[in-house]
This record gives structure tokens, sequence and C-alpha cells, in this order.
């Protein structure tokens, strides 16, 4: 998406983030802090020039700083526009992949859920079978160990032919 947004960029703004990147770097206040003194400095000391060309108050250097002021700002104006269109762009195309996530992550709890229940099903049956099992193995068991069925009349004895 960087790239894209790159190659769309006009001349006009790749000079803005330029000047919004060397306006707002340490060697931009060092070297304008530089040429601030030197100003200041040659106008300053009346033996280097018998006429200085901006005496104090120094109206001249006033002039260019307020130009200065009046031309570098709306440069970083637009290249803070073009930067907030881009925040804009990232902010979306993070909200899609967000979006796409959470659905994929939907599906996963769906066939996780899918998944557990049929478990609970099989564990379910599997539980049904063990149950008929236990009763089948009681019922042997309680058959084996009753004692035999007492004879519900004495048989009468058999004459004897002898």
């Amino acid at each position: 998406m960087n790239d894209e947004f790159e190659k769309e960029m006009t001349t006009g703004e790749r000079i803005a983030d330029q000047v919004a990147k060397f306006g707002g770097s340490w060697t931009f206040i060092l070297l304008f802090g530089g040429i601030l003194v030197t100003w200041v400095f040659i106008n300053s000391i009346p033996l280097l020039l018998h006429q200085p060309f901006d005496p104090f108050p120094y109206i001249l250097l006033n002039l260019v700083l307020s130009m200065l002021a009046a031309l570098q700002a709306p440069v970083i104006m637009m290249s803070q526009n073009r930067q907030a269109s881009k925040d804009r762009l990232q902010a979306q195309n993070d909200y899609e992949i967000n979006l796409m996530a959470e659905m994929e992550i939907r599906d996963l709890h769906d066939k996780f859920d899918g998944l557990r229940l049929k478990a609970w099903h099989e564990l379910w049956q599997l539980q049904q079978q063990q149950i008929k099992m236990l009763e089948t193995v009681i019922k042997h068991l309680t058959e084996a160990h009753q004692p035999p069925a007492a004879p519900s009349a004495i048989p009468e004895a058999e004459p004897s032919t002898s």
C-alpha cells in the first residue's frame, strides 16, 4: 500500500515532504541558528563593515524570517495533509485486515464448536454402551452368586420294588 501511495505522489508532494523533513531536523535548526548568529555578528560589529547592510534592529532579518515562515508553513501543512490521508488509507487497510481476521476466527470457533459437539455425542454414545455392558455384567454376576433355588415341595420317595 505504501508503494502505491508513493507512486501516486506528485512532484509538489515530494518536495513538500522533503521540506518538512528537513525543516523538522536538527540539521536545519543548527544550520539556521548558525546563519542567524552570523547575520547578527556581521551587522553588529562596526569594525567589519563601516556601513552594515542590516543595522540593529535587523529589519531585513525580520523580513527574511517572516518570508521563510510564510513559505515554510503551507509547505509543511501540505506534507501533513498528505501524511494524514496516507494514515487514513493505512487505518482503512488495517480495519479490513482485522475484519477478515475476525471472520476467520469466527469460522475457527464454529469448527471447534462442531468438533466439540461431535466429541460430546461420541462420548455420550460410548457411555451408553458402557452402561449396557455394566448392566449385563451385573446381571451375570447376580445370577452366578444366587443360591440355588429351593425345591418348592419335597419329592415323594419312589416305592422301591424290592
